[in-house]
């Protein structure tokens, strides 16, 4: 099928029987069996003529755009081979949301490296539709987001459900407040994750849905630097339950506590691929294994 492809596409980019059948070396009356055979096997006509031009029909149309992505993958697929035969190694590149980038894709990177050590990984990273954009455009093999992404031209692989977690320094901060509920947080001074990210997003619709007016003394953009900053601040701060482990909250003399609403800021953490054959097999079998055992649950047993 891909050399019947590849005729195909070069009679349609040439517009001619004539300058196709010269670049494929092929002469006319060949070209134009091939042609008529892969009509004949496919049931639909793929040209019409008009004079001396041939035009496509609607079924014309769809083959070609399926002959060159037949085409792009299959260079692709020849490219990567011929990277693995000279190196033994092969590239795959992953996206992640800003949120993923510091929560999941370290434990990512690592899981499938001890998995794949063949493989080497390149990550990009920007905001969640940025990334949906680069997967659908078959710009990145890959993309981490924190959301469930719906979209006919992707696959969208669930890994785990995250919420948000009331983390607070142990000193008298602690002792004082008796937290019980959402409304407790009112008026609590707290450092908070800058905005655009789904994380600051659910943030601020739990502040407006539970009416709460925090007193925000600081916006950063790391979670590192947000959890540093506690003890010195006196404040505290919402971060996702995934990037919170125990030696991380003994290390900054930290502590969570449970707040029963902070349960409903749920979201769900995705791998996301392109529907096209441009993954490798091994890396979608991989996904779906990990997926089916829990990826979270696999890679943090201290939680």
């Amino acid at each position: 099928m891909l050399e019947e492809m590849h005729v195909f596409a070069a009679v349609v980019e040439q517009s001619s029987m004539n300058k196709a059948s010269a670049l494929l070396n092929l002469s006319q009356p060949a070209l134009s069996r091939k042609i008529g055979k892969m009509e004949e096997e496919l049931g639909v006509k793929l040209f019409r003529r008009i004079g001396k031009r041939l035009e496509l029909t609607r079924a014309g149309e769809l083959t070609y755009e399926y002959a060159v992505e037949l085409r792009r993958l299959n260079r692709r697929y020849l490219r990567t081979l011929g990277e693995f035969m000279t190196t033994g190694r092969s590239l795959l590149t992953v996206g992640a949301s800003l949120t993923t980038l510091q929560t999941t894709l370290p434990d990512f990177i690592q899981a499938l490296t001890n998995s794949h050590p063949e493989i080497d990984i390149k990550a990009v990273t920007g905001k969640t539709h940025e990334i949906v954009t680069l997967v659908r455009e078959k710009k990145i093999g890959l993309g981490l987001v924190a959301s469930v992404i719906d979209d006919p031209q992707l696959t969208c692989v669930p890994l785990f459900d995250d919420h948000l977690q009331l983390v607070v320094p142990r000193n008298r901060l602690v002792a004082e407040k008796n937290y019980q509920s959402i409304g407790d947080l009112s008026g609590m001074p707290m450092i908070l994750f800058s905005k655009g990210t789904w994380y600051r997003i659910l943030t601020d619709e739990l502040f407006e849905k539970y009416h709460l007016q925090p007193d925000v003394r600081m916006e950063i953009d790391s979670f590192e630097a947000i959890l540093r900053l506690l003890q010195t601040c006196r404040a505290c701060t919402l971060l996702p339950e995934s990037y919170l482990r125990p030696q991380l909250l003994a290390d900054n003399d930290l502590t969570v506590v449970s707040i029963p609403e902070l349960a409903e800021s749920k979201r769900t953490t995705s791998l996301i691929y392109s529907n096209s054959e441009g993954l490798l097999p091994s890396v979608r079998r991989w996904i779906a294994e990990t997926a089916a055992h829990s990826f979270r649950g696999s890679l943090r047993p201290d939680l």
